[in-house]
């Protein structure tokens, strides 16, 4: 399966007509002019109506065919003896040089002009279509007096004729003309059903044209490399948030859901997926959306500090208080307050946070004044709050006051098919901020890019593509590969590790949900549930390196 799927806009627009889908059968985009056609009754003959019938029922089934030369030749073909005419002809510009071309001609037998001859009248005709931009029945020699010849030839066999430009994305891109010499069928009687007609060619000949387009970008894209410039589907209207998986479409519709609401939300999810930015969306799609948006990292300040942090102190209650500072509550007043990793918050600090989320008021430290707040919460966490709460770390009813609205994120390695897009927004992100210009990511590198874990989420993809960038100096995305492949053949290794090697991750790991704190109730070693002396043997015997920066 590819790793990257190119999707160009689902219609667009052809003399007022929709262009047919390219997922979507031709017959049945055009099948609703069958009733459009019935009604036409400017001549009473039926058989003349079901000749027209059958006209659009050939323009169905001939547009399946394999070249654009092939389907106007038949066309023309069929066009000229419904309306009985002498001759038919189509021509096209062409889109890059505008150069015209007569691409199909039928005529009767004593009509019989050489392709050169052709080719001036073709010319002759499409310089009236861009001249009067609109469709012209009359006579041939009045048609362009810098092509006499040809048209006074043509008019001794042909004395009423139509000329009907063919039009889409408002620019007259082709021409379709028929020529008749009997003086009593003019083509005025059948004007409406000859425009439905050219304007069906028009949008069979626009869909041939989109349809090698698309196989040419797949053909590029697909053997060699992607292009950044490439616009890629992604959510509308969630500012940041890159992607199209089923798995995102569903929280984003959450947050539609919650977000006009005053409702509290819990959002959990692995490091590095995006919980911040979640929040900041239902933010922004709330009432509150002018007032502040206040965020906290309850799991980067100290215990003792974060009371203050929160809540705010008076001067001198505590050593180094030397000014009152209002708290996180007072200065998101009216807005929202994101307290991500909610789960590092010590025990006896919890209860306080509790009464503010219920009772919507709390003391500053040092005072002994109450304060009204009203601000919307939304916590964060990586943690499996319901295990603190078994294990005495975690309040239960401050979990029931938080767990109003539960937002879970997946991983990365659940949304696989929106790496691309993440990729190819983070490389022109660097390549802008950096001045590089990186044009393509290679094929290979992507699908490794797309099958490597990543156990860091998006934030460690995010690093990844930076680094990149600065290890590319050509037009070409060249990351390290050579860690992506590592990092594969570990997570994929069945080989069981030895009580050493097991014991070093689970240190680790410890060490790493407790933001390398050691000591206190939510450092490692109460996680590990040993004495913090204990863990520090444990660290330097198994060789654990200090905290990385």
């Amino acid at each position: 399966m590819s790793a990257v799927e190119f999707v160009l806009p689902p219609q667009s627009s052809v003399g007022g007509l929709s262009l047919v889908p390219f997922g979507r059968p031709l017959a049945e985009a055009l099948a609703p002019c069958y009733e459009e056609l019935s009604q036409i009754r400017s001549q009473p003959e039926s058989d003349r109506i079901s000749g027209r019938m059958k006209l659009l029922a050939d323009l169905i089934s001939l547009a399946s065919v394999a070249t654009l030369e092939g389907f106007l030749t038949k066309m023309t073909a069929r066009i000229r003896g419904i309306a009985a005419a002498e001759f038919g002809l189509v021509g096209l510009s062409n889109l890059e040089d505008e150069r015209f071309q007569v691409i199909a001609f039928d005529a009767s037998n004593d009509i019989p002009l050489g392709r050169e001859a052709v080719q001036v009248l073709g010319e002759a005709l499409w310089d009236h279509a861009l001249s009067t931009g609109q469709h012209w029945i009359g006579k041939l020699e009045d048609v362009n007096q810098s092509h006499t010849a040809e048209c006074k030839w043509m008019g001794a066999h042909s004395t009423h004729n139509c000329i009907l430009p063919l039009v889409a994305r408002g620019r007259i891109f082709g021409v379709l003309a028929l020529g008749k010499r009997d003086d009593s069928a003019n083509f005025h009687d059948g004007l409406e059903y000859l425009k439905l007609v050219s304007n069906q060619i028009a949008v069979v000949v626009e869909n041939f044209h989109l349809q090698a387009e698309l196989q040419k970008l797949k053909d590029e894209f697909g053997e060699e490399r992607t292009h950044i410039g490439v616009e890629l589907p992604t959510e509308a209207f969630f500012e940041e948030i890159i992607g199209n998986s089923a798995a995102l479409h569903k929280v984003l519709r959450q947050v539609e859901v919650v977000a006009p609401t005053d409702s509290g939300v819990l959002i959990n999810g692995e490091t590095g997926t995006g919980k911040e930015l979640i929040a900041r969306a239902i933010h922004n799609r709330s009432a509150r959306r002018d007032r502040p948006f206040v965020k906290v990292n309850c799991a980067a300040i100290p215990g003792g500090l974060l009371e203050s942090e929160l809540f705010g102190h008076e001067k001198g209650a505590f050593t180094g208080a030397i000014i009152r500072k209002p708290g996180r509550f007072e200065l998101a007043d009216k807005g929202t307050l994101f307290l991500d990793e909610v789960g590092d918050i010590p025990l006896d600090l919890q209860s306080k946070l509790l009464r503010v989320l219920q009772e919507k008021e709390f003391e500053r430290l040092g005072s002994t004044r109450t304060q009204q707040v009203d601000v919307r919460v939304i916590a964060a966490t990586h943690r499996d709050l319901k295990q603190m709460i078994d294990e005495g770390t975690f309040r239960r009813d401050l979990y029931y006051r938080l767990h109003v609205f539960p937002l879970l994120l997946p991983p990365l390695r659940d949304r696989r098919e929106d790496i691309p897009l993440i990729v190819h927004h983070f490389v022109s992100k660097y390549a802008q901020r950096m001045n590089r210009n990186i044009e393509t990511i290679p094929v290979r590198t992507m699908e490794l890019l797309v099958n490597y874990p990543w156990p860091g989420n998006v934030r460690e993809l995010q690093n990844f593509i930076e680094r990149a960038v600065i290890l590319s100096p050509g037009s070409s995305l060249r990351p390290p590969l050579d860690e992506l492949k590592e990092g594969t053949v570990q997570s994929l290794d069945p080989k069981l590790n030895t009580l050493e090697e097991m014991e070093r991750e689970h240190v680790l790991r410890a060490l790493r949900e407790s933001n390398w704190v050691t000591g206190g109730p939510n450092g490692a070693a109460a996680r590990l549930g040993i004495k913090r002396t204990t863990l520090a043997y444990r660290i330097r015997k198994l060789k654990i390196p200090c905290r990385p920066q």
